[in-house]
């Protein structure tokens, strides 16, 4: 199969713009006599001018080959075994070329079977993410017409995409994650495969479907995602409570919090919230109407206490059943869920001036009252007194103990 050749007077990219750390990798990949290559997400940002995150690299070295070659290499995944090459401060990605059967409809549960660079390309998934780049030679190497694609928009699956997205349900998450960020055209029949083989996702890790969940977030393009989820039916599957709410109009104000996370990690990336913060703008809006059903019926007010129990509650409801949170993000969204009605009681309270609790995430409490200042104006004095007293505290040495 021979490939199309791309020199740099037509891709126009800037070997500048490659990563260094990934540049050492390939070097000392070839000197070994192994063929390497950057490969995919990088080389599909750089022609449509976006910075790419981070720089992937295929190889024809098998994993332990790799290892032996840098002193600071990490093998991981089972399913998928790949080396983490670590160059300074960088994690530089290596996967060995693999082959697959593309006809085959079966659910692919392992997924080591080395392979050529053409026979890596064709398992790939979208055209877009099926090219290499040369830095040697600085040349783009096509055997999928991915460049074309990529200067069209065009989403297209290599292959068949109804094959394709049974063999890997996530697949179609990742379209519909190439679509929220770039805007693409997805192909005909790959919409129509799409709407068919949805059923599928329910058959992939749930790990795998988390971590493309909370990379979408981080992403600052979260709202149209959770959106395209919704429009293709994804979201009764995943997140059945959330797209229930959303039906009946009762959630809506989590778009408002998804848009004004997008704005913070695009125009403020060091301000990027943690993970936990993102889950709990999920469920916020939830656990806030729950509350209030819940106190209107109460001539006590609700403690702090009962508030925590609702909201482990509430954050267990919200993923189940097919997304199971790991215990230490689960913790942290219920300290920061918790929290929020310590600052903004439901039912209010004689002012009384605020004290910090010892508890653990606090800051990433103080964090989402941050955001949800940004949302209601109203809150943002009350932020401004509680960031004030949090920083003053923090400045305070440690008590020291007697000895007896």
């Amino acid at each position: 199969m021979t490939p199309r050749i791309y020199e740099k007077s037509e891709h126009q990219i800037p070997k500048e713009k490659i990563d260094p750390a990934a540049l050492i990798v390939i070097e000392t990949l070839r000197k070994a006599g192994h063929i390497a290559y950057i490969v995919g997400g990088s080389v599909r940002d750089l022609i449509l001018s976006h910075p790419p995150k981070d720089f992937d690299l295929s190889t024809s070295a098998k994993p332990e080959e790799i290892k032996r070659l840098f002193n600071r290499c990490f093998l991981i995944g089972k399913r998928f075994r790949l080396a983490h090459v670590h160059i300074g401060s960088k994690v530089i990605e290596v996967a060995t070329f693999r082959k697959g059967d593309n006809t085959n409809e079966s659910l692919i549960v392992e997924d080591n079977e080395w392979g050529n660079e053409v026979e890596d390309v064709l398992r790939r998934d979208f055209t877009i993410n099926g090219l290499y780049y040369d830095p040697q030679t600085e040349t783009i190497i096509d055997y999928v017409d991915g460049y074309k694609d990529a200067k069209k928009s065009l989403l297209r699956a290599i292959g068949n995409p109804f094959a394709r997205f049974k063999q890997d349900p996530v697949r179609m998450i990742r379209l519909l994650k190439f679509r929220a960020r770039f805007g693409v055209l997805i192909e005909e029949t790959a919409i129509t495969a799409l709407f068919e083989c949805r059923n599928e996702i329910l058959k992939s890790s749930q790990a795998r479907i988390l971590e493309e969940l909370l990379r979408m977030l981080e992403s600052g393009y979260g709202d149209p995602f959770i959106k395209l989820l919704a429009e293709h039916g994804f979201l009764p599957l995943l997140l059945p409570k959330l797209s229930e709410s959303f039906e009946q109009g009762q959630n809506d104000a989590v778009f408002e919090f998804l848009k004004e996370i997008d704005s913070i990690v695009l125009s403020e990336p060091k301000k990027t919230p943690s993970r936990s913060v993102f889950l709990s703008a999920l469920v916020f809006p939830l656990l806030e109407r729950h509350l209030r059903l819940l106190s209107e019926n109460r001539e006590k007010p609700m403690h702090l206490g009962e508030i925590q129990e609702e909201a482990n509650f509430m954050i267990r409801d919200a993923f189940a059943p097919f997304l199971i949170l790991p215990k230490k993000l689960s913790s942290s969204m219920v300290s920061i869920l918790t929290s929020q009605f310590r600052f903004t009681p439901i039912e209010k309270k004689k002012q009384t001036r605020q004290r910090i609790p010892a508890i653990p995430d606090f800051n990433l409490a103080l964090q989402f009252f941050e955001l949800r200042s940004r949302i209601e104006p109203g809150l943002q004095t009350l932020y401004q007194e509680w960031d004030y007293f949090w920083k003053k505290h923090r400045e305070r040495p440690p008590k020291r103990t007697r000895r007896r």
